[in-house]
C-alpha cells in the first residue's frame, strides 16, 4: 500500500529531465486531479517487455518488475541493463542479472530487432521508455521505434502498453514550467516534435494504451507518492514513474487506459496501489 502523502521539501531549483535534455525550474503546487482508482487484478506471473531497457526510467521498470516476480524481456542497444540508482540501494549501477530477465541487444528503429522481443513469447504488457539525445539517435527515433513496437504488438495480439513521454508533450504544454516551455521551443524543439508524433501513433494504434507524462525527473529512491495532476508539474522520482507504468500494463481496471496522465509527487490526487492478497490474485 502506498504511504500517505507526506510533506516534501523541494529545493528552489529542480532538475527537469526529458528523454533528451534537462532544465531547472522552481516548484509550484499544481491544481487538483481527476479521480483515480485502485489496483484491481494483477497477474502474478506477468511477462513484461521493456523497450529502451537500459535507460534511467526503463531500468527501474525492469528492476521493479523482477522484484514483483514478473518475467522481463528488455530491448536496448547495449544489450546490458544496470541496477537503477533509485531502487537499487547499495547494488546501484551493478550489472542486473536475473533468471527471469532476458536482454536483447537491438535497435528499436529496426522492425526485425523489435520482433525478437515478441518471438516465441507470450507478452502481457509493454512499457516504452525511450531516450537519448536527438543528435545521437536521430530526429524520428521515438516515433519510428514506437511504430515498430505497435506493429509487433498487433502481430502477436498484445494489447496493453504504457509509453513514457514528458510533461509538455501533446496537449500538456501549459502544464510545463515556464523555463521548460522556453527549452521546448528552442533547444528541445526537435525532440518534442518527435514526442508529439510518438504520442499520435500511440493514440491512433487501437491498443489499450496509457501515455505517461512525468514532471521533473529525479533518480532518488521511490517516495511512494504518485499523483495525477491537472496543473503545473512538480517533480517525481523515476522509480515512482516506473511503478505507475507497471500498474498501467498489469492492472485490469487501470483508470488511465486511453488517457495521458501527468504524474508528479506534488499536488493532485494520489493513485493508490492496492497491495492486498486479493488484489494480487491470491486468497486472503
Amino acid at each position: 500500500h502506498l504511504s500517505a502523502i507526506i510533506n516534501m521539501r523541494l529545493s528552489t531549483s529542480l532538475l527537469f529531465l526529458a528523454a533528451s535534455g534537462a532544465s531547472a525550474f522552481a516548484p509550484t503546487i499544481p491544481a487538483s486531479a481527476s479521480t483515480t482508482g485502485r489496483r484491481a487484478s494483477t497477474s502474478l506471473d506477468a511477462t513484461i517487455a521493456v523497450i529502451g531497457a537500459s535507460g534511467l526510467t526503463a531500468s527501474e521498470c525492469v528492476y521493479q518488475a523482477l522484484k514483483e516476480g514478473d518475467t522481463v524481456v528488455g530491448l536496448t542497444r547495449s544489450g546490458k541493463v544496470a541496477v537503477p540508482k533509485g531502487s537499487g540501494g547499495s547494488d546501484a549501477e551493478k550489472s542486473l542479472t536475473d533468471d527471469n530477465l532476458t536482454v536483447i541487444a537491438g535497435d528499436v528503429t529496426s522492425a526485425a530487432d523489435v520482433a525478437k522481443v515478441f518471438d516465441g513469447r507470450d507478452i502481457d504488457g509493454v512499457i516504452v521508455a525511450l531516450g537519448g539525445k536527438t543528435s545521437d539517435v536521430g530526429e524520428t527515433m521515438l516515433t519510428d521505434g514506437t511504430t515498430n513496437v505497435i506493429n509487433s504488438m498487433k502481430d502477436k495480439g498484445v494489447k496493453r502498453m504504457a509509453v513514457v513521454t514528458s510533461i509538455g508533450a501533446g496537449d500538456s504544454e501549459n502544464q510545463a514550467p515556464f523555463f521548460f516551455k522556453i527549452l521546448m521551443m528552442t533547444a528541445m524543439k526537435k525532440i518534442f516534435t518527435d514526442k508529439n508524433n510518438q504520442e499520435k501513433v500511440v493514440q491512433e494504434s487501437g491498443l489499450d494504451w496509457c501515455i505517461v507524462r512525468p514532471g521533473g525527473l529525479t533518480v532518488d529512491p521511490p517516495s511512494g507518492i504518485i499523483n495525477v495532476i491537472d496543473g503545473e508539474a512538480g517533480s517525481i522520482t523515476r522509480a515512482d514513474v516506473a511503478s505507475f507504468c507497471l500498474d498501467a500494463v498489469k492492472t485490469a481496471g487501470f483508470p488511465y487506459i486511453g488517457k495521458t496522465p501527468c504524474i508528479s509527487s506534488v499536488g493532485g490526487t494520489s493513485w493508490v496501489k492496492d497491495r492486498s492478497a486479493k488484489a494480487r490474485g491470491m486468497e486472503e
